[in-house]
């Protein structure tokens, strides 16, 4: 049998990168099978061969984890077997689909579906990379009419220096790096469509010099890729679209345009009024076509025109006149305001409002055994900072689905936590286990970066050393035919519908820690880019110095309702006798003083938390007790717990005792142990003798002065 494999091959930045095509998923529109290094994906794409009845282009993209693809049998002990994407992979998923969609035709009513299947994975080179790329060439070489082929690259700035696709290795070894930056960039050959970015202070003229460094990168994979496009690629099909009714077309313009009725419901600064100014100019539009003799089938044409008409409205009148719909200079932010400890048992609390969106972020803290555990093809570990991101129905006026978080959650708490996470203590500066929650109570414009801003504001309520502040912003573009551009400060609901750019960029004062960017046309330059992080910088120092004017810095102490936790660090020999047989020590001591929990790592770290200092000090203190290296000369505390002819047992600490022997229970002759002490008798004894490990106490030395 025939395979029929043709193998494209490219030697990238020191590694092999290859794209094969073959008779594997034959039965797919067109599939691929992508390498760079031993990592491997197949990207297969299918289109449908009749329209669906939705009112948006249908296009569903999928990445499949598998767990052999790191050699790996993971999941629970009795579901052994792949089930609910993980984070990870729902948050590549949104990067190819972020970078391909703005390419279709919008018009397509066919549905489309994209799955991206991880066979192997190297640990070196992560699956992103190759993920997009073979999807591009997928699409690009299959019959779906698309504006590709599109590519990406990895970049990786040390506060030094440039690395293009660095390996995982070259990343662990320098990063984190003060000034650098980790980033994946896509688009196509001259413009630039999707951005991820996490920096620690990078600085904006250092990211666009790295961009401009990425755009010839993906010039030479999308030349490579037009290459295979005319060896193999099929003829595109030919959709062709529903024509709308010119009569129709007109008697709608006309109308929306007559008074400037259009204008006078859209330019309005109040969001709930603007929608409901809207919502009536649809009615009436709707009355005056059924005036018109005109039935329901022209209502979904009616839509369209609509939209189309507000587009070019919103565009116009910003590209000509400067003029935003609220009213707004481009380069301002809108009303902003913050508020402190709203909730007064949560252990840190905070809303940030922006216009009219609105951010209410909880902070919870709690012992350093509530990490979550976190099992990846990439990564396996614990994480001690975790960020949620809710968005309820109500935040835009509507009703819907409640219940676990969809793949916009998951994406935009993703973003806000690769804002904060940087700027986090370590375990050494604050022993706890940190979840932030941010509701989002109202939404008109960027609600991932309101949580970043309610995000600091509840850390720091809840005493949380933080580094320094992150502020966020969302900065949006309307671009012209001849190329001519504005770009515009914290949008809002329109402008972000109706514009082109979504470029949300966090930062401190000293410079970037995140940038996201998506686009609704074929991408930006580089001028574009830098005009962008000018301007959003700009914005970023006044919010932050709102953000001060609410709370200057972290509050110094804890809420008397959050657990207080002690550290300590012990020899890895002495684990054993702190946790006890079974347990049992460690268990006892939990028992006698309320303690929390009492968490020890491999490496002798011991953290104790209890529901308040006392309880936690005395655990401390138990442990403590058991760890410390007695010498002769120490005074201890503790109980006769057993009566021998010879001597007395005293317990002095969980797992800790010492024997007085008779002779040692006082001056003279004691004729019987129970003369000077009885069972149960609380003593205060001196060490006289360490051997082996065994400790002789004495009574009689304490009523001896030292000399």
């Amino acid at each position: 049998m025939n395979f029929n494999r043709k193998k494209f091959e490219l030697d990238f930045h020191g590694r092999p990168l290859s794209l094969e095509v073959s008779r594997l998923a034959e039965q797919a529109t067109a599939s691929v099978l992508g390498r760079y290094g031993d990592t491997t994906v197949l990207a297969t794409v299918v289109m449908g061969n009749k329209d669906e009845s939705s009112d948006y282009f249908p296009l569903v993209v999928d990445y499949e984890e598998r767990f052999y693809a790191a050699g790996k049998i993971m999941g629970s002990r009795f579901m052994r077997r792949e089930g609910r994407p993980s984070e990870e992979a729902i948050l590549t998923g949104r990067i190819v689909d972020r970078t391909i969609r703005p390419l279709f035709d919008h018009r397509i009513r066919r549905k489309v579906q994209l799955i991206i299947t991880v066979l192997e994975i190297d640990n070196e080179n992560d699956p992103d990379f190759v993920a997009l790329l073979t999807a591009s060439a997928a699409l690009a070489i299959s019959e779906i009419p698309w504006n590709g082929p599109v590519a990406a690259v990895k970049l990786f700035h040390d506060g030094q220096k440039l690395t293009i696709n660095p390996t995982n290795t070259d990343v662990s070894a320098k990063w984190p790096a003060d000034n650098g930056f980790i980033s994946l960039v896509a688009g196509t050959a001259d413009r630039i469509n999707m951005i991820e970015l996490e920096g620690i202070d990078a600085q904006e003229d250092v990211v666009t010099t790295a961009y401009e460094s990425a755009q010839k990168e993906i010039a030479k994979l999308i030349d490579w890729m037009g290459g295979i496009v005319k060896e193999i690629g099929q003829p595109k099909v030919e959709i062709k679209f529903p024509e709308t009714d010119p009569k129709l077309a007109k008697t709608v313009k006309d109308f929306l345009h007559d008074g400037d009725r259009l204008e006078k419901a859209m330019y309005v600064k109040d969001k709930m009024e603007q929608t409901a100014k809207l919502a009536g100019l649809k009615e009436s539009l709707a009355k005056h076509l059924a005036d018109q003799e005109y039935d329901a089938s022209a209502m979904t044409d009616t839509e369209h025109i609509f939209e189309t008409e507000l587009d070019e409205l919103v565009h116009r009148k910003l590209l000509t006149a400067d003029q935003r719909p609220d009213g707004r200079k481009l380069d301002e932010v809108r009303d902003l305001y913050g508020e402190v400890g709203l909730l007064k048992r949560a252990h840190g609390s905070a809303i940030f409002v922006r216009g009219n969106t609105q951010a209410l972020v909880v902070t919870t803290i709690a012992p350093p055994g509530s990490e979550q555990l976190i099992e990846t093809l990439k990564f396996s570990g614990k994480r001690s900072f975790m960020l949620h991101y809710n968005f309820p129905p109500y935040s835009v006026g509507e009703t819907g689905r409640m219940g676990s978080p969809g793949r916009r959650e998951i994406g935009h708490g993703a973003l806000a936590e690769k804002a904060v996470h940087n700027v986090m203590p370590t375990k050494e500066e604050f022993p706890y286990t940190i979840r932030v929650v941010s509701e989002i109570m109202s939404s008109n414009g960027s609600s991932s970066m309101a949580t970043v801003c309610g995000t600091i504001l509840s850390l720091m309520d809840a005493g949380v050393p933080i580094k320094k502040p992150v502020a966020g912003i969302a900065m949006g573009m309307m671009t012209g035919k001849a190329g001519e551009y504005k770009v515009l400060t914290d949008i809002q609901g329109p402008e972000d519908h109706y514009g082109d750019m979504d470029f949300k960029v966090a930062g401190s004062t000293d410079g970037v820690r995140a940038i996201q960017m998506d686009v609704k046309i074929d991408g930006v330059n580089n001028k574009m880019l830098i005009d962008g992080l000018a301007q959003a910088k700009k914005a970023r120092l006044e919010i932050l110095k709102v953000m001060n004017s609410v709370i200057a810095g972290p509050r110094k102490e804890l809420s008397p309702y959050a657990p207080v936790v002690l550290s300590m660090k012990i020899h890895p020999s002495k684990i054993g006798d702190v946790i006890g047989p079974g347990g049992k020590i460690i268990n006892s001591i939990i028992e006698k003083t309320g303690a929390l929990t009492i968490d020890i790592e491999q490496t002798g770290e011991v953290f104790i938390a209890g529901p308040n200092k006392d309880s936690a000090q005395a655990a401390y203190d138990e442990v403590a007790g058991i760890v410390k290296e007695y010498e002769v000369g120490d005074i201890v505390e503790g109980k006769v717990v057993k009566v021998l002819e010879f001597g007395a047992i005293v317990e002095f600490g969980p797992g800790r005792d010492g024997m007085i022997h008779v002779s040692e229970l006082k001056n003279g002759y004691v004729q019987k142990v129970e003369d000077v002490v009885k069972l149960g008798d609380s003593v205060k004894a001196k060490v006289v003798k360490i051997e082996r490990g065994k400790i002789g106490l004495s009574l009689k030395a304490l009523d001896k002065p030292d000399k």
